[in-house]
């Protein structure tokens, strides 16, 4: 059985969601199955002393075109956030909570989540909304909410979000990595999906 592919994202990250929606076709096609780890950017920018990149001045216009054209040539739906960037703590340890027990319903939620930021434009760093998209795929709201409050649920995401950060040294997202290969940002989900047809180079 092939390895899974494992994505690392921040539900705050355009990039990611746009990598969210490429990288499920490629898995399919190599028969890969795709682990959904959260994390939370911020704490990798402390480390490499940088910035989300709408906040450079150069970068910053840049980015905003990018994500937009990079959304049109993949026929994804995309409208920028006009509050931007969120810290989601609420929505990511709910990711973390609901896949302990169902990954494919944690996996659903995501889609979700990220939709509402990245579409619908809604403040996915409200736990109210995030227990509403929680509800909507079918999940009890009042246990959504008491879990993403947990101290033991709190711990375990920020103790995740330190492995992934600094033992997995995943710096950006999307990140992914694959039968021991790894690939920063949207724009190489094609050279991902070239390395496992060619098994690399």
């Amino acid at each position: 059985m092939p390895k899974p592919i494992d994505f690392y994202f921040d539900f705050s990250s355009p990039y990611a969601y746009l990598g969210s929606c490429l990288i499920e076709p490629v898995a399919a096609k190599h028969s890969r199955e795709v682990n959904w780890h959260p994390f939370m950017l911020g704490v990798a920018m402390q480390g490499e002393k940088t910035f989300p990149l709408t906040q450079y001045p150069l970068k910053g216009d840049y980015s905003r075109m990018d994500f937009e054209r990079t959304a049109r040539y993949h026929k994804i739906p995309f409208v920028m956030p006009t509050a931007f960037p969120k810290v989601t703590l609420a929505a990511s340890r709910g990711f973390l909570w609901i896949s302990r027990n169902d990954p494919e319903k944690a996996v659903e939620y995501a889609k979700q989540v990220f939709a509402a930021y990245f579409v619908s434009g809604k403040d996915i760093s409200d736990i109210e909304i995030v227990a509403d998209i929680a509800e909507e795929v079918g999940l009890d709201r009042a246990a959504f909410m008491e879990a993403v409050q947990n101290d033991e649920i709190k711990a375990a995401f920020k103790s995740s979000v330190e492995d992934i950060v600094f033992n997995e040294k995943v710096f950006g997202a999307p990140f992914f990595i694959v039968d021991g290969a790894r690939f920063w940002g949207a724009d190489r989900v094609g050279q991902l999906d070239e390395w496992l047809t060619t098994g690399g180079w």
